[in-house]
C-alpha cells in the first residue's frame, strides 16, 4: 500500500507552461478506496470534537406556564462512521458521501419556571441516520504545490433522541421535542466546519512535496505538473514533467519528451510510469556538467589484479612506451564526449556512451606527458531498483569498442590494449558508476511516506526507432 503517495496523487494539480511529461502517475479504484479509509479516519477524529454551544430560551408550557431552559456543557462521546463513498468527479474533483453515521452526546440541563421552581439534571444524545456531502476541489498554491479545500457540504441528521436523568420527568418531557430540534439545528451547522477542516488539514502535508527534489551536488529534478489531471469515473491520471536539471542553471534539454501513456491494468493501488526522457535528462545534466568523466591511476586498481596501469604493462603491447617512459606509473583520463544515451526495452535498460580514454605518463615532478588518446564506444545493462523512497540502480559492462583517436607514441594495434582497458572498465570505472547509482533519485514525497509491495518492470512503449523521446519507461506498481 502506497500511503502518502495516494494523497498526494489525489491532491496533485499544479500546473506549469512546459507540456513535456516524464513521469505519469495513476491512482485507480483500489487506490481510492485506501484513501478513502485514511479519511474516514481523520473526519472520524474531527467529529469527535465536536461541541455545541449552551443553548439557553424560554418556551410556554401547558399548565404551568413559562420555562427557562439551559443545556450546557455538551460533549461529544462516540461516532460512527460505517457507510461511506469517495467517488471521482470526471473532469472535475473528488466527491465524500458518508451515511447513516450517528453521534453520542452528553450534558446538563437546568429549568426555571414559576419563578422560584428550579430543576436540574443531565441529558445524553442521540443523533442518527446523519448524512454528509461534500466535494474536495484540487488546485495549487502560490509556491506550485497543491492545495485541497471542499467547494460544498451538506450535513443532514435524520433524528435526534434525548435522554434525561435526574430531575421531574414529568417536566422535561413536556419541551422534549423542542429542545430536540434545537439541538438537531444546531448540529447540522457543526458537522460541516469540521469536515472542511479536516480536508484543509492535509494542506501542512502536501506543502512538504518535493515539488524541486535535490539529488545531489549537480542535478535536481522537478515533479510539478504540466497539465491538468485527468479524472476518470475509475482512476486519476497525472502528468509530471519528471525532468533533470543543473542545481545551478535550469537549462531545458534539447530533445522534448513525447507522449506516452501508462498500461490498462488496475489491479493495484498506484501506478508510477517514469520514461526513457527522464532517465535522458539527467544523462545531459551530468554530462553538460562535466560529472562524466573520471582520472583513474594505479592505487585504484586492486592489488591482485596482474594489470597495472604503468608503462611497464602497457610497454608490453606499445614498445615505444617502455622504450620512452621506462619505469613511470600512468594515469588514464575517461570522459564521456556526448549525452549517454539510455533505451529502454521490455525487462531491460541499456547505457550507450561515447568516450575517450587518454593515457598519460606520470613524470618524477608529477608532469603529465600525454601518450594516446582512445574513441570508445561501451554499452552497458541497468538493473533499477527503489530503495525507500528513491530510484537506483546498478550497471554490468555488455561490449566495449576502441579506436585509435590520437598517439604520441607512434602507430599500434587499439585491439591489443582491449583486455587491459575491460579490465580497467570492470575493476573501476563500473564500480565507481555503481556507487553513485546506488544513492538514487528522488521520487516525489509527502512527508514521511513509503512505498510498500512496490513492483517494477521495464516497459516498451511504441514500437519505432529509438530517440530521446520516451521509448520506454519504468513501470512501478504497488
Amino acid at each position: 500500500m502506497c500511503l502518502w503517495y495516494i494523497l498526494l496523487l489525489i491532491a496533485f494539480t499544479h500546473a506549469t507552461s512546459s507540456t513535456s511529461s516524464g513521469v505519469k502517475v495513476k491512482v485507480t479504484d483500489n487506490g481510492i478506496e485506501y484513501g478513502r479509509q485514511l479519511g474516514m479516519t481523520s473526519i472520524q477524529q474531527k467529529l469527535k470534537s465536536i461541541t455545541i454551544p449552551d443553548i439557553s430560551g424560554k418556551q410556554r408550557v401547558s399548565v404551568i406556564g413559562k420555562v427557562e431552559y439551559r443545556f450546557s456543557n455538551m460533549q461529544t462521546v462516540a461516532v460512527g462512521l460505517p457507510t461511506s463513498a469517495v467517488d471521482l468527479i470526471p473532469g472535475s474533483g473528488v466527491r465524500l458521501s458518508i451515511s447513516n453515521a450517528f453521534i453520542s452526546m452528553k450534558g446538563n440541563w437546568r429549568v426555571k419556571f414559576r419563578r422560584i421552581l428550579r430543576d436540574s439534571g443531565s441529558f445524553d444524545l442521540s443523533v442518527k441516520q446523519l448524512s454528509i456531502k461534500t466535494g474536495i476541489a484540487v488546485k495549487s498554491d502560490e509556491s506550485g504545490r497543491p492545495q485541497v479545500n471542499t467547494f460544498d457540504c451538506a450535513a443532514t441528521v435524520g433524528s435526534v433522541s434525548i435522554k434525561f436523568h435526574g430531575g421531574a420527568s414529568w417536566l422535561y418531557n413536556l419541551f422534549k421535542k423542542i429542545i430536540s430540534k434545537a439541538l438537531q439545528n444546531a448540529l447540522e451547522k457543526k458537522i460541516c466546519p469540521l469536515v472542511t477542516n479536516a480536508v484543509s488539514d492535509l494542506n501542512p502535508q502536501l506543502k512538504t512535496l518535493n515539488v524541486l527534489a535535490k539529488v545531489d551536488k549537480y542535478a535536481e529534478i522537478e515533479y510539478s505538473m504540466v497539465s491538468a489531471p485527468e479524472i476518470s469515473s475509475s482512476s486519476l491520471s497525472l502528468s509530471l514533467k519528471g525532468q533533470f536539471y543543473n542545481i545551478e542553471k535550469h537549462q531545458e534539454t534539447p530533445f522534448p519528451a513525447a507522449n506516452f501513456s501508462l498500461p490498462p491494468q488496475n489491479n493495484k493501488m498506484l501506478y508510477t510510469g517514469v520514461s526513457a526522457f527522464t532517465a535522458n535528462s539527467a544523462a545531459f545534466v551530468y554530462n553538460t556538467a562535466g560529472a562524466l568523466s573520471l582520472y583513474i591511476t594505479d592505487d585504484m586498481i586492486p592489488q591482485s589484479s596482474p594489470i597495472r596501469l604503468n608503462t611497464r604493462t602497457f610497454g608490453v603491447f606499445i614498445p615505444q612506451i617502455a622504450k620512452s617512459f621506462p619505469g613511470l606509473l600512468m594515469k588514464l583520463l575517461v570522459k564521456t564526449v556526448k549525452n549517454p544515451i539510455i533505451t529502454l526495452e521490455p525487462n531491460n535498460a541499456t547505457i550507450q556512451a561515447s568516450s575517450t580514454v587518454s593515457a598519460y605518463a606520470i613524470q618524477s615532478n608529477g608532469t603529465l606527458s600525454p601518450l594516446f588518446v582512445l574513441n570508445m564506444e561501451t554499452s552497458v545493462s541497468a538493473r533499477v531498483f527503489v530503495t525507500g523512497m528513491r530510484v537506483a540502480g546498478t550497471v554490468i559492462l555488455n561490449k566495449m569498442d576502441l579506436t585509435l583517436g590520437t598517439s604520441y607514441v607512434g602507430d599500434f594495434r587499439v585491439r591489443s590494449l582491449d583486455n587491459i582497458l575491460s579490465v580497467v572498465l570492470k575493476l573501476v570505472v563500473i564500480p565507481t558508476l555503481n556507487v553513485q547509482l546506488a544513492k538514487g533519485y528522488p521520487l516525489p514525497t509527502l512527508g514521511k511516506m513509503k512505498l510498500v509491495n512496490t513492483d517494477l518492470q521495464i516497459l516498451k512503449v511504441r514500437k519505432r526507432t529509438f530517440s530521446r523521446n520516451n521509448d520506454g519507461m519504468f513501470c512501478f506498481k504497488c
